[in-house]
C-alpha cells in the first residue's frame, strides 16, 4: 500500500506543472461546441470527390452542409483558404486511453485476470483525461477503438470519439467481442515448447473455443425461449456474438492460422471481423472469397517471417485491398496512435495508393463497424468529425491547423506542445542572474 500511495503521488505532483500550463490568463482551454462555416478550402469527401473553392457547415454535432455556395447566418466563419478539409482519421486498433505509464502497473487497465473474459468492458476502462489523448488529436485522429488483450477472448472493445469528460461521453456506438485465435506458431523467439507441445496447446485452445461457443449458442436458444438462467456473463456475452447484437473480432496473423480461422467461422452465422493480420497477403484471395472484412496493422513493423522481404508489411494491407478485401488501418500502439496518418502514407507508397489508403482510415472501418451513415466521409447528415491541414496530412510537412470531434472545437494543445513553448522561451533563461 505505501508502494502504490508513493506511486500516485508522485504521478499527481508531476501532473501540477502541466495543469499550470494549460491555463492562458487564468482561463483553462477547453473544447467548444456551436455553428461554425468553413470556408474556401479543397474538400476531400472520400465518397463524393473533391470539391474546390468549397465550404463545410456545422452545427448542433453534425455536418449540415457541404457545397461551393454555403452560407450561414450567425455561424462563426473560419477562412480556409488554400487548405485541405478531411475527415478525422479512424485509428481500428489500440489501447489509447487505457494505459498512461506503461511501466507503472496501477495505470495500464487493458488485460484483465484470466482467460475468458468477454464480458470485461474496455469503454469502462477509458481515462478520457489521458495524456495521450490530445497528442493523438493534433494529429488528425478523431476516433479509435480501444481494445483489451491477453487471453483467449480478453474482453469487449469499444469505438470512441476522442472528446469528453466520461466513457460514455466518448462511446462512438460500436462494439466487438475481441478474440485471440488459437496460434499454431511460436510466441516469439523465447519459445522454447517443441513442434509437438505447440501443437498440443494449440489443438486444447481451440478444443476450448469451440466448447465456449456451443455454450454460448446453448444459452441464447435457452434465453431466446425464455428460461430462466443462472448467472454466467462470460457466456451472456458471447451469446451476444451468436445472436448478432454484436461481431467476434479475431486477432489472428499467420496465414496458416488464419486460413484455420476461416474454415472455423465457416459454418458460424456470426458477424466477423478479422484483425492483425500480419501474413494476409499470403492469403489474399482466401480471405476476400469469405468476404470477411480486415483490420491490419501497424504498416511501419518488421517482417512476421526473416525470409521476408523488408517491406512485407509495407504492402501486406495493399495486396490486401487488391484482392477484394475492405481494409482498415490501425497502429495497435498506445501513446503513438499519432502516428496513424504515416502508417497509412507507407501503405499508400507501397502499392495500396493514397484513395484507397484514406479509405482505409476513414469510411473503411466506419463500414466495417456498421457506421458508414455516421462517420468517415464528409457528407451532410454526418457527425462533424473533421480535420482542416494545409496540405494532405498523410505529408509529414502539413501542419493540422483545425480539428472538429463531434462537431466540437478542439484545442490544439497537448503535452508535448507545452513543453516545447514552455523550454523554447525559457524565463528566467539559463543566463538570468
Amino acid at each position: 500500500m505505501k508502494r502504490i500511495n508513493k506511486t500516485f503521488l508522485t504521478f499527481l505532483i508531476a501532473l501540477l506543472p502541466m495543469m499550470a500550463m494549460a491555463q492562458i490568463d487564468g482561463e483553462f482551454i477547453k473544447p467548444r461546441t456551436g455553428k461554425f462555416l468553413l470556408q474556401n478550402a479543397t474538400v476531400h469527401t472520400i465518397t463524393k470527390g473533391v470539391l474546390s473553392g468549397a465550404s463545410v457547415l456545422i452545427e448542433n454535432g453534425k455536418i449540415v452542409q457541404v457545397g461551393t455556395n454555403v452560407s450561414a447566418d450567425g455561424a462563426e466563419v473560419i477562412d480556409c483558404s488554400g487548405m485541405v478539409i478531411y475527415p478525422g482519421m479512424i485509428d481500428s486498433g489500440t489501447t489509447l486511453g487505457l494505459a498512461e505509464v506503461s511501466s507503472v502497473a496501477e495505470t495500464v487497465d487493458y488485460q484483465e485476470i484470466g482467460n475468458v473474459t468477454p464480458n470485461m468492458q474496455a469503454l469502462t476502462a477509458v481515462n478520457p483525461n489521458s495524456e495521450a489523448i490530445p497528442v493523438t488529436r493534433v494529429s488528425g485522429v478523431t476516433t479509435v477503438i480501444a481494445k483489451p488483450s491477453g487471453g483467449l477472448f480478453p474482453g469487449t472493445a469499444a469505438l470512441i470519439n476522442l472528446v469528453g469528460y466520461t466513457p460514455d461521453q466518448m462511446y462512438a456506438g460500436f462494439k466487438a467481442v475481441a478474440m485471440n485465435f488459437p496460434s499454431s506458431a511460436r510466441r516469439g523467439r523465447f519459445d522454447r515448447r517443441s513442434d509437438a507441445d505447440i501443437k498440443k496447446d494449440n489443438e486444447k485452445a481451440l478444443k476450448d473455443a469451440n466448447e465456449l461457443m456451443e455454450k454460448a449458442k446453448q444459452y441464447h436458444e435457452l434465453s431466446s425461449k425464455g428460461a430462466e438462467l443462472e448467472y454466467y456473463p462470460e457466456i451472456a456475452q458471447l451469446a451476444k456474438v451468436i445472436s448478432k447484437e454484436l461481431p467476434l473480432m479475431i486477432e489472428v496473423n499467420a496465414a496458416s492460422d488464419i486460413q484455420n480461422a476461416i474454415k472455423w467461422v465457416k459454418d458460424m452465422d456470426i458477424r466477423v471481423i478479422f484483425s492483425g493480420v500480419k501474413e494476409g497477403w499470403r492469403v489474399a484471395d482466401e480471405i476476400a472469397e469469405a468476404g470477411i472484412p480486415v483490420i491490419t496493422g501497424p504498416v511501419q513493423d518488421l517482417p512476421s517471417r526473416q525470409s521476408d522481404r523488408y517491406d512485407a508489411a509495407y504492402t501486406n494491407a495493399g495486396k490486401l485491398a487488391k484482392a477484394g478485401v475492405k481494409v482498415a488501418l490501425r497502429t495497435n500502439e498506445t501513446e503513438n496512435v499519432r502516428n496513424l496518418p504515416f502508417h497509412a502514407a507507407f501503405a499508400a507508397a507501397y502499392g495500396m495508393g493514397k484513395e484507397e489508403a484514406w479509405k482505409a482510415v476513414t469510411i473503411n472501418p466506419a463500414e466495417i463497424f456498421g457506421l458508414g451513415d455516421q462517420l468517415g466521409s464528409i457528407e451532410a447528415g454526418k457527425v462533424a468529425n473533421l480535420i482542416v491541414a494545409t496540405e494532405d496530412p498523410f505529408e509529414t510537412r502539413s501542419q493540422i491547423i483545425h480539428v472538429f470531434i463531434n462537431g466540437y472545437r478542439i484545442p490544439l494543445s497537448n503535452r508535448h506542445i507545452r513543453l516545447y513553448q514552455e523550454f523554447l522561451e525559457r524565463s528566467p533563461d539559463l543566463n538570468a542572474n
